[in-house]
């Protein structure tokens, strides 16, 4: 999932990145939304507050707002400092610290007992978390995946379903379909993640992170599994040629 990139990087890599990722995000969401009464996982409301707050010249609050947004950026900025530097390596170790950034960010909030009394604290964090996964997914899918924030999901979804009436060939047709299916799976996952986040918050509170951070953990572990699993295949039949020229 995280390894695969560019023209090697497959419509089931993408799939399973969107699902599992999108869910994290949906829980993260309505975490800070039960938790701190906070949207954690995009800043477009966030700018709109901003604006408000500096309207009603309340500048704390819309120093705050614009903290928000900038957590966000850097977490973005962070991820894709860590991303291009794995580019310029040839590596494909370092396309998963993003990920284990965010554990860690997910994991000391999730621990902390009094983190409820800092809100900012936990907003800021939540965000920087999310900006780092969503900068990780559009980057090594190129765009084709976002996990955090849905407005663009429904435009593209929308104009997509639209496109249903005009194309006449099959190819078309099929790659088309698969564009919806994954955009609606990501839909889904994040609703998903939503649903269950809510219910396991009433019982749980903050705790509910560990939720989204163990589902960030198999998925590290499966894809390192994975390419374990294909690495071996390929140095078997590699061995097994060598044999038969022998």
């Amino acid at each position: 999932m995280f390894r695969h990139k560019g023209k090697r990087r497959t419509y089931s890599h993408n799939i399973k990145l969107a699902s599992i990722l999108s869910c994290v995000a949906g829980l993260v969401n309505i975490t800070g939304v039960l938790g701190i009464n906070t949207l954690t996982t995009n800043v477009t409301g966030h700018f709109a507050f901003f604006s408000q707050q500096l309207f009603l010249k309340n500048h704390s609050m819309s120093f705050t707002f614009l903290g928000y947004i900038l957590c966000f950026l850097f977490g973005a900025f962070v991820s894709g400092l860590i991303t291009e530097w794995a580019s310029k390596q040839k590596s494909h170790i370092p396309y998963v610290l993003p990920v284990f950034i965010e554990i860690v960010v997910l994991l000391a909030v999730a621990l902390s007992a009094s983190s409820l009394s800092y809100p900012n604290v936990i907003a800021s964090a939540l965000l920087f978390a999310m900006g780092l996964q969503n900068a990780l997914v559009t980057r090594i899918s190129q765009s084709v995946v976002r996990t955090t924030h849905l407005t663009g999901l429904f435009t593209d979804l929308g104009t997509a379903l639209s496109q249903l009436f005009f194309f006449k060939q099959e190819a078309d047709k099929i790659s088309l379909r698969k564009n919806i299916f994954l955009k609606l799976t990501i839909i889904a996952c994040f609703f998903l993640g939503g649903i269950i986040g809510a219910f396991v918050y009433r019982y749980i509170g903050i705790r509910t992170l560990f939720l989204p951070i163990s589902m960030l953990v198999i998925a590290l572990w499966y894809d390192r599994l994975l390419f374990r699993y294909y690495h071996l295949k390929r140095k078997f039949i590699h061995t097994e040629k060598m044999h038969h020229k022998n």
